[in-house]
């Protein structure tokens, strides 16, 4: 990119840490927290997928919002996707108050929408927005599929609109929406949603990565960010059979945001790995398996 985007880099998409009974633990967020800020990643997202936002109830999120921002002095970005645009404007405004550097934006799941009305929704969230805000595109989870051009159209016309998290298995999407957004933004943050696509990102010009893994090894991706700067090619050809290594993650159990918390809670201690996915408990045989991942190697 030729000026370096202010949402550039490695992203964390957050784990919610919850007690046995299923309650938010805030204690567990912050020390979560903590340990993304010594890992030196650039942003934390609050309320990802893996963050686990869908389960959560409007007054949930909107106290997560309040208590988190203090919690790190990172960059912070709060999703505040729902089906219902006035709890995305009541809980963007509250974000806004509460000091995060942007909100991140899903379309509208369940029912699919046409480009046409793709358009529209982002274009009318786009004129009430108070800060900047960053769409996420999962057409797998939303059932429709925020194409580049959509996305260079919306960053043509809204300078707020600073970035889009490209949760796509297709690297050429990816790709295409890097071309697509570079032709009307130099400031323009295009950034992976799938972990081993990281540093063909960068190599095709993207901002960076918004990945699960850094719940687990942030550490890893940030040695990535800094191989890039200084073109050790070596370093990022190892680093990125680490990652492929890292993503049998997504593979262990039923769910993968139970999964993450499992490895969090057993590998560092300061957490549960109860999620709000029913069914999603590790086995036995499941847990030596991340154990041989992530514990047992470092």
């Amino acid at each position: 990119m030729t000026i370096q985007s202010h949402f550039a880099g490695v992203w964390c998409p957050s784990i919610t840490p919850m007690d046995h009974n299923g309650k938010i633990d805030l204690n567990g967020l912050s020390q979560h927290f903590q340990r993304l800020t010594a890992a030196n990643i650039d942003v934390i997202l609050l309320m990802g997928s893996i963050g686990e936002f869908a389960s959560l109830s409007l007054e949930e999120r909107l106290m997560l919002i309040r208590e988190a921002r203090a919690m790190s002095p990172l960059k912070m970005v709060a999703n505040v996707s729902s089906t219902c645009a006035s709890d995305v404007l009541l809980m963007a405004r509250e974000a806004h108050r509460a000091g995060y550097d942007a909100v991140m934006i899903l379309p509208p799941y369940y029912y699919g929408q046409t480009p046409k009305q793709l358009l529209s929704y982002f274009r009318q969230l786009g004129e009430q927005l108070e800060g900047k805000w960053l769409v996420y595109n999962f057409p797998a989870r939303t059932g429709c599929d925020l194409s580049p051009e959509l996305v260079a159209t919306l960053a043509a016309e809204f300078p707020q609109f600073t970035g889009v998290k490209d949760t796509v298995d297709c690297q050429s999407h990816t790709r295409s929406m890097i071309l697509a957004t570079r032709a009307v933004r130099d400031d323009f943050a295009v950034l992976s949603g799938y972990d081993e696509y990281y540093i063909p990102n960068l190599l095709a010009g993207g901002a960076g990565i918004i990945s699960g893994l850094n719940n687990v090894v942030p550490e890893l991706f940030v040695r990535a960010r800094e191989a890039f700067k200084q073109g050790d090619l070596q370093a990022l050809r190892d680093i990125q059979q680490q990652i492929g290594t890292g993503m049998a993650i997504y593979a262990i159990g039923e769910d993968f945001v139970t999964t993450i918390k499992t490895v969090v809670s057993r590998k560092f201690g300061y957490c549960t790995g109860v999620s709000r996915n029913a069914g999603g408990a590790l086995n036995e045989s499941q847990r030596q398996a991340i154990d041989e991942l992530f514990l047992t190697k470092g």
